[in-house]
């Protein structure tokens, strides 16, 4: 047994998870190290303006991929150390197309957001917040991508230091910002959107200037983008990510007050641990995408669905977690986020399933409409279901919600992977 135990910590699959899982857990200290010092220096309602605010940036920032998250997993293994010339040429064209499309995007937003939030959002942030807000998307959307380009490289242990030593430059402005009597909804969205990517940015370049000219030189082609695969999972993963913040927009459009902010604080808390599923996901999507028969797809499914017992057992952990230790980290201040926090747990549960499902349809048969279907249905059973939950049950209604979104989405999902996985040669 201990052999077996050494012979699969010592699997590069595993290595990488708990290089990705240890840099996560890093993460989630740091989240909820930042989380302490907003909820001793901030109102709840000043809180919940925050997090609607940066829920927003980040939503866009996932909106504005454009799908190059599916591309570059399934382009950068393949080029990487095969084909340099190919590599660069790849990753010019896609950071070129994703950013033109995204500025236009941008702009957009930078024009109507004063109305937008006066209609829909009503955060009330003076407009130069709301325009700061704007433009920390691309920040975003430039360190996503190069976090995937690192991950698909499966640098993970570089990716890892250059994301937490951003957390660390946080942390240390947060600080001061806390202690100067500074920390407003400004200051930490500048910390959050611009400080925090800028150090990431300054480390990454430091490491790879000697690649800038070949980049440079590099030629931009539209082909390498792969719009009508990556277009469908683009489609596919907006649906989710703004299906995942539909719960936190409409109480804010419910006008509820403090409550958003108690739930922000509760949904902060699962979303980090969401980023543990993401993690592991991140591991094992090129091991789909290489792939092609069914006793490879069964046996890794079978993997996948091992290494996901430990954000369930995570959740676990956070449900039988006994409320004195949650007012220690929440403060009584938000204290009516605890019993949300617990009820958020058993749907995250299901996501956590659902990754693997989602994983082999679209890396390993590349069949994204099934991702597409499932998705839709998330976001509409998530949107109407809050939209009519919140009046009567306030913050507890968005959690039933999103738990009758994940079954329904799941059980679509598993209906593909039965019907794709009979498919696949023997």
């Amino acid at each position: 047994m201990r052999k077996r135990i050494i012979d699969f910590v010592k699997e590069p699959t595993s290595l990488h998870v708990i290089i990705n899982t240890f840099g996560n857990y890093l993460n989630v200290f740091f989240i909820a190290f930042f989380a302490l010092i907003m909820f001793r220096n901030m109102t709840p309602s000043d809180y919940g303006t925050f997090s609607v605010l940066l829920g927003i940036s980040y939503v866009l920032a996932q909106i504005l991929e454009f799908g190059t998250t599916a591309t570059i997993y399934s382009s950068v293994p393949v080029l990487y150390g095969a084909d340099e010339k190919g590599l660069y040429r790849f990753l010019k064209s896609t950071f070129f197309y994703q950013t033109f499309f995204s500025a236009i995007v941008i702009t957009a937003l930078l024009l109507s957001f004063p109305f937008l939030d006066a209609k829909f959002f009503k955060t009330g942030a003076p407009h130069w917040i709301l325009t700061m807000t704007g433009l920390t998307v691309i920040m975003f959307i430039w360190q996503n991508f190069l976090t995937n380009i690192l991950f698909a490289a499966k640098r993970f242990f570089r990716a890892n230091i250059y994301l937490n030593a951003s957390n660390i430059g946080k942390a240390f402005v947060m600080i001061v910002l806390a202690y100067t009597g500074n920390l407003t909804v400004a200051t930490v969205i500048m910390t959050y959107g611009f400080i925090g990517p800028l150090i990431f940015f300054i480390l990454f370049l430091i490491k790879n200037y000697d690649k800038i000219p070949s980049v440079r030189k590099a030629k931009i082609h539209r082909d390498d983008v792969k719009f009508g695969y990556t277009m469908t999972y683009f489609a596919a993963s907006q649906f989710y990510n703004v299906g995942l913040r539909m719960d936190l927009f409409l109480m804010s459009f419910f006008g509820l007050g403090a409550a958003v902010g108690y739930y922000a604080s509760a949904q902060k808390i699962i979303l980090s641990i969401v980023a543990t599923i993401v993690s592991i996901s991140q591991v094992l999507s090129p091991q789909f995408a290489a792939i092609t028969t069914r006793l490879e797809a069964i046996k890794l499914i079978k993997k996948g669905f091992f290494y996901m017992l430990i954000p369930c057992g995570i959740f676990v952990a956070l449900f039988l977690t006994p409320k004195f230790i949650f007012e220690l980290v929440l403060t009584d201040s938000f204290a009516p986020g605890i019993t949300v926090t617990r009820m958020l747990a058993f749907p995250f549960m299901i996501s956590a399933i659902a990754t693997v499902t989602m994983l082999f349809l679209l890396y390993t048969v590349k069949k994204p409409i099934y991702i597409l279907i499932s998705n839709t249905a998330f976001f509409i059973i998530v949107s109407f279901g809050s939209y009519y939950l919140i009046p009567i049950q306030g913050m507890f209604g968005p959690p039933i919600a999103i738990t009758a979104g994940f079954i329904v989405a799941l059980g679509i999902q598993i209906i593909g992977l039965v019907k794709e996985i009979k498919l696949l040669k023997n």
